[in-house]
């Protein structure tokens, strides 16, 4: 059975060698060469059928496996679109026609991941199931709207679909922060005519109406100026439509604000955002009520993901984490900063340092700065996460998808570039929360995703991480590219890695291959000397929002760092996973990286019948 199984090659690495970038080419009758200037080595070790003393009846698997190549070789040159694992180039020979022919399922509907928050519309077990099979991997809790019961009972609805559907997926807490909203305790609809002018007021008392709206925030008089622009709506307030309107300052008058209607607009439901342009508001980044949340919601739902909102500095991630510390398993929940101003983009680099992910909130920094530098932002911000390896989420791509069956032409571009920029994820809001189609917003978006995949240029992204983290490479560094460097040339369906932490699997997924990356999580048992428990959800559940990753948590009595390099029965599951998943087939070549004992190791297996 081993001699099936491990047709191998393994690439071990001794835990004490720096090595700098590792080249590994394979070639059909090409030994590995493993170049390495500083002098340092590393042990190439064969499985039981030797390249140097072949068989007849493994010379004829050989010859076979020649043909079954030059076989694909012809088939390329007849049909450039046709390439290994459906992956092509823009900048090759594509027949159009091949375009118009259909997308294959897959098991996994995209590489990128796709986050959705859920709300009214989408907060049913069915919805939500179907928001599952539709490839939402990471739900997202909006605070800003409902309360802890409200959340908890969606939280419920989403267990209950995750054990039906058996779909994993992550949970993110998305603050208030210092977010200003225009209260209307009785829901009543207001309609605001262009050139009329309403007053702001920090008097909550005052009822809403079409001639004043009050505000929770007591500060906004002091903090703009005549000609200051303020938008306000619920959830879309770029201007362009009849749910949200642009304010000009007209003039101040003690706390209240007087303002000239740019748009006519129809305001609906119990509040709405307000958001000042480029004007800095004196509220600390997580509030009070932010905190109560987090220390009482939170906590008993173990969340993964907190979405800090408005993150200004990077001591906002710091207070925050602190904060989180405080609060037992918390101590794992991941911070992503969500970049909404022009604040917190002034301070974008140090702001990195400190979170675990990078949220771009398109939406109100897509009013702070000019239409055309947008792009600009995204496209620098995206490749900033990627060089540091952590995880970037786009938001407000498919805006019209709230009201409509199908997104613009502009949309549908938007997300397929927003893929090809790097990012890991898209995050959808409204279009998901109060949208009228929420399961085919995310059946949409995974489809553009998964075709502006097959069109990535991953040998120019690879270079370009490689050159950029520069030598010597650290040791997880170097296995992790060697393993996509291998993985590429071997043309393996799927990377397999072993991991405790997340942070091996996390390396490879940084470079962007080709084919998924299986992240297999090993439990510890840990102990606050009170009680035993088992690590590895958190880790698990954290993997759903980086671009590639699949995890799958495996059974703790199987250590992570084993002193045998053939640990098949972890593997055996992994394998099996894959096979039941369609991704791994007969045939195929799979690399697998894991530890062994203090060394670490790629291996390149070929699957026979």
């Amino acid at each position: 059975m081993a001699q099936t199984r491990f047709n191998s090659i393994e690439i071990k690495l001794d835990s004490n060698i720096i090595s700098q970038a590792i080249k590994l080419q394979l070639g059909a009758t090409q030994l590995p060469v493993l170049h390495n200037s500083i002098g340092t080595f590393c042990r190439v070790r064969f499985g039981e059928k030797k390249p140097q003393n072949h068989s007849i009846s493994s010379l004829s698997s050989i010859h076979r496996e020649r043909e079954r190549e030059r076989e694909r070789e012809r088939e390329r040159e007849i049909n450039p679109a046709k390439m290994h694992s459906n992956h092509l180039l823009l900048e090759e020979p594509i027949r159009m026609a091949s375009i118009l022919e259909p997308s294959k399922s897959s098991f996994f509907p995209a590489m990128a991941k796709i986050v959705g928050t859920l709300g009214p519309r989408s907060r049913s077990v069915a919805v939500i199931s179907a928001c599952l099979k539709a490839g939402m991997s990471v739900a997202r809790f909006d605070f800003s709207l409902g309360d802890a019961a409200y959340h908890q009972e969606t939280l419920e609805n989403l267990r209950t679909a995750i054990k039906s559907t058996k779909k994993l997926c992550a949970v993110m807490l998305d603050t208030v922060g210092p977010e200003l909203q225009v209260v209307n305790k009785k829901e009543t609809t207001i309609t605001l005519k262009e050139d009329d002018k309403v007053i702001l007021t920090p008097d909550e008392g005052q009822e809403a109406s079409s001639e004043i709206l009050p505000i929770n925030f007591a500060g906004l008089a002091k903090a703009v100026k005549k000609g200051d622009t303020i938008f306000i709506g619920h959830y879309l307030f770029t201007g362009s439509e009849t749910t949200s309107v642009w304010l000009e300052v007209d003039e101040v008058k003690g706390n209240d604000v007087v303002c000239v209607i740019k748009n006519s607009a129809t305001l609906a439901g119990s509040l709405f955002t307000l958001h000042a342009s480029q004007i800095r508001i004196d509220l600390p980044t997580l509030s009070d009520k932010d905190k109560q949340v987090i220390s009482s919601w939170g906590v008993k739902n173990k969340i993964d993901f907190l979405s800090l909102s408005y993150t200004r500095h990077a001591e906002d991630v710091r207070q925050t984490r602190e904060f989180l510390s405080k609060h037992g398993d918390l101590s794992q929940t991941q911070i992503f900063a969500k970049i909404e101003n022009v604040e917190g983009l002034t301070h974008f680099d140090e702001i990195l340092q400190e979170a675990d992910g990078i949220i771009l909130s398109r939406g109100n920094l897509g009013i702070d700065l000019p239409p055309e530098k947008v792009f600009l932002f995204q496209k620098s911000a995206v490749y900033k996460c990627n060089m540091a390896g952590k995880p970037a989420v786009v938001t407000r791509v498919v805006d019209s998808m709230t009201d409509n069956l199908r997104p613009t032409r502009a949309e549908a571009t938007d997300v397929a570039n927003a893929v090809l920029d790097g990012c890991d994820a898209i995050l959808l809001g409204a279009e998901t929360l109060r949208g009228l189609y929420p399961v085919e917003t995310i059946s949409t978006v995974g489809k553009i995703c998964s075709e502006a995949e097959k069109v990535f240029n991953q040998d120019q992204y690879f270079k370009r991480t490689v050159k950029f983290v520069g030598e010597p490479m650290s040791h997880l560094e170097a296995i992790a590219s060697s393993a996509v460097r291998a993985a590429l040339k071997v043309k393996a369906s799927v990377i397999i890695c072993f991991t405790s932490s997340g942070r091996a699997a996390r390396l490879i997924a940084k470079y962007r291959p080709t084919m998924p990356v299986l992240s297999v999580v090993i439990p510890r048992l840990k102990t606050n000397q009170l009680k035993w428990s088992f690590s590895g959800a958190f880790e698990a559940r954290q993997s759903l929002i980086v671009r590639g990753l699949f995890p799958l948590l495996a059974d703790p009595r199987h250590p992570a760092e084993s002193t045998s390099a053939t640990n098949e029965s972890i593997l055996k599951v992994a394998l099996d996973h894959g096979k039941a998943s369609g991704v791994i087939k007969s045939h195929d070549r799979v690399v697998v990286c894991q530890k062994v004992g203090d060394a670490s190791v790629v291996k390149i297996i070929e699957l026979e019948d």
